[in-house]
């Protein structure tokens, strides 16, 4: 866009009737930056310079709409952009306020899509990956007549093929969807209702495992009562007949057998 394209949309700020839009808006932005910081009239030449190149802002700001964003909040972007490209113009550099302002308003609009539009955060190359497939995708479906493939889309935009994917993956974090949506017909599941939750089996069945190895080191007749007891559900008097021991001796070889399980699995945790 050069400044010309901008003359026909810029109200007139001055009262030089006679000069064009951007002729006038352009004196405003030359008078301010003439101006000591600290002069009484520099804010209102600054208020009146950023309201004289709005139509610009607004105008940018309307190419990135349908994009998922409200266009309200695309033109309050592009507006910050604009009056921090009014802040930091300077005309001795010889560039014209439009082509300086134009990629500083862009950029505020991108940084807003890449920094509030995700619903899960990813990397910012990521992020700007996805910006240049999307680009790219319009492009090619318009230049090719179809979509465009993988590897369309990697010679386009001089990448790999891999890149591709991986933006193409990262992409799956821009929009996220509430555990609350109803996926059956009739509305009574829910996507949470399809998670798993926490399964205690688990922590037994590693127990289980850990415990083969413990129960090794017991001796025979220890092996036998923990199992009589455990498995077999036998109280102590009823262990003490079957081995020939008396209940009060079960007793002891029980306590000695747990405790050697205990220090057995504490040692295989370490």
């Amino acid at each position: 866009m050069t400044v010309m394209e901008t003359s026909t949309t810029v109200a007139p700020a001055t009262e030089k009737s006679a000069e064009s839009p951007v002729d006038s808006a352009a004196e405003l932005l030359n008078a301010m930056a003439a101006m000591p910081a600290e002069h009484p009239s520099r804010a209102a030449l600054r208020d009146r310079a950023i309201e004289a190149w709005l139509p610009l802002a607004r105008h940018l700001a309307n190419r990135y709409s349908g994009r998922g964003e409200p266009t309200d909040d695309l033109i309050q972007t592009a507006t910050v952009g604009l009056i921090k490209a009014v802040d930091k113009f300077d005309p001795e550099r010889g560039v014209d306020f439009a082509g300086y302002a134009i990629p500083t308003i862009i950029g505020e609009i991108k940084r807003h899509f890449r920094d509030r539009t995700w619903s899960v955060r990813v990397p910012r190359r990521l992020q700007e990956l996805r910006l240049a497939i999307t680009e790219a995708n319009s492009t090619l479906t318009h230049s090719l007549g179809r979509s465009p493939t993988v590897p369309d889309i990697a010679v386009h935009l001089g990448i790999t093929e891999e890149e591709v994917l991986e933006g193409l993956e990262g992409a799956r974090a821009y929009n996220a969807t509430s555990l609350s949506t109803p996926i059956s017909a009739d509305g009574s599941t829910e996507l949470g209702d399809t998670l798993g939750g926490e399964d205690y089996e688990f922590e037994l069945a590693e127990t289980r495992v850990a415990l083969g190895p413990a129960l090794a080191t017991l001796d025979e007749r220890e092996q036998r009562i923990l199992t009589l007891r455990f498995y077999g559900n036998l109280t102590q008097s009823q262990i003490a007949d079957q081995i020939g021991i008396s209940q009060m001796h079960v007793s002891r070889l029980l306590t000695k057998a747990l405790a050697k399980l205990r220090n057995q699995l504490a040692a295989e945790t370490l």
